[in-house]
């Protein structure tokens, strides 16, 4: 009973991250950026720590594996449309980003619909890109409220999180397409053999 208590611990931490997001934007848009910086900082320690903890005692469940990257989407999204209404944020990336986002969302739950279970790995660009979402926010805060950094420093990250979104949506149009062809191929095959239809024919 102790350790099925103890395997909660990862889902609780995500659970967290969830109630994190109020505080960040509330000091976002009330100009304390050391404080949005100190909640979007904690956010993504507990980040690190559950998924720790979930690959070091195997405390994974269904829950964790679909709401931990809501968490992680929720908190980025919300911080950077709040960035783009403060003014940090330019809106070519927002749009870049969210339309990225929506694609890949819609593609999922066709896939799902029509297809079958949706691979749950990201791909590699998608990695970089969420490394780089993820760095830019503490990037343009650390800029705000403790010391000016370089401006191609800023300009850099956003530049890389624009390419990075773009190939990701590419990649991930491109992937999963593939796979939908070649579902569709062994369907038709599988069909034809049962009604006897010549190989080769669709």
């Amino acid at each position: 009973m102790g350790c099925m208590r103890l395997s909660y611990i990862p889902n609780l931490i995500t659970c967290l991250r969830f109630l994190l997001v109020g505080p960040v934007l509330l000091a976002l848009f009330s100009h304390h950026y050391l404080w949005a910086l100190g909640f979007f900082m904690l956010a993504g320690v507990s980040d690190a720590l559950d998924g720790l903890l979930a690959r070091l005692y195997g405390w994974t469940s269904r829950f964790g594996a679909i709401a931990d990257p809501l968490a992680d989407k929720l908190l980025l999204v919300s911080s950077f449309l709040a960035l783009y209404e403060l003014g940090f944020i330019p809106g070519w990336l927002i749009i870049a980003i969210i339309s990225r986002d929506v694609w890949i969302l819609l593609g999922a739950i066709g896939y799902q619909c029509f297809i079958g279970p949706v691979p749950m790995a990201p791909s590699g660009i998608s990695k970089i890109n969420t490394f780089f979402q993820i760095l830019l926010v503490p990037v343009i805060l650390v800029d705000l409220s403790i010391y000016p950094l370089p401006g191609f420093l800023v300009q850099g990250c956003m530049l890389i999180v624009l390419l990075t979104s773009v190939g990701s949506f590419f990649h991930y149009t491109w992937v999963w397409g593939w796979r939908a062809y070649q579902n569709h191929k062994i369907n038709v095959e599988v069909r034809n053999k049962k009604l006897g239809v010549p190989k080769g024919v669709v």
